[in-house]
């Protein structure tokens, strides 16, 4: 099997970033002014978690689907068992000491099984739609215009992502228009994200195929999300 040098630090990179907008960016919902466009409600999550797409289209462009496959299974990994240690952690009892700060954690920690669920289960989907679309434009294009296909899968991954995540956590908790609305301006800001950060994917794409003297075309691969062979 061929070594590289930076793809054990990107998939660190993409699991750090998955847990931190999953675990602190879904502790916050936040209401911003937005000029032109009035109040604005969204997960504080969504500044950080498109960067987890980010290294999900340079890994797929640069070392292929089944390599990225990897990546997502432990950033999969990862998130059970943060979410399984979130439960232990919740729900051991608190010293006298740290009795008032129970209902704090309870509340940062506290995740309903549904919220859990439907973060991993989005994840997971978006993440393999966005990587198999990105790899197949890839042929399409005969590795021709990479904007056309970082933003592309982008938006295919993220309309996954956040239509599944917000439809299995809020929906008949959440008014239908307002569940509507903060899924619409997710979706919008996560793909945005994608569009302003072109130029810093061009730079990454280069240096990584210019470093690891790698640029892989998917034509014999098994695009099965269930397998972690490369």
């Amino acid at each position: 099997m061929k070594t590289y040098r930076y793809y054990d630090l990107i998939l660190g990179a993409y699991v750090c970033v998955l847990l931190c907008a999953n675990l602190i960016g879904a502790a916050k919902e936040t209401t911003l002014q937005v000029p032109g466009l009035g109040a604005v409600t969204f997960l504080s999550g969504v500044l950080f978690f498109p960067i987890s797409y980010f290294f999900g289209d340079v890994l797929t462009e640069v070392y292929g689907y089944a390599r990225d496959r990897r990546v997502v299974w432990s950033g999969f990994a990862a998130l059970v068992f943060a979410a399984l240690m979130s439960v232990v952690i919740v729900h051991l009892p608190p010293s006298d000491f740290y009795r008032d700060k129970q209902p704090a954690v309870e509340t940062i920690f506290g995740n309903t099984p549904r919220i859990v669920s439907g973060s991993i289960i989005a994840f997971w989907s978006g993440s393999f739609v966005n990587s198999y679309v990105l790899a197949k434009m890839k042929i399409w294009t005969r590795g021709r215009w990479l904007w056309t296909r970082t933003i592309g899968s982008t938006l295919c991954g993220e309309l996954v992502d956040s239509g599944l995540f917000y439809t299995i956590a809020f929906a008949g908790l959440w008014p239908g228009g307002h569940l509507l609305q903060v899924t619409a301006t997710q979706y919008v800001l996560k793909s945005a994200w994608e569009v302003v950060a072109t130029p810093l994917t061009y730079w990454m794409v280069g240096f990584l195929k210019r470093a690891e003297h790698e640029d892989f075309y998917d034509r014999n691969t098994n695009f099965t999300p269930f397998s972690l062979r490369t």
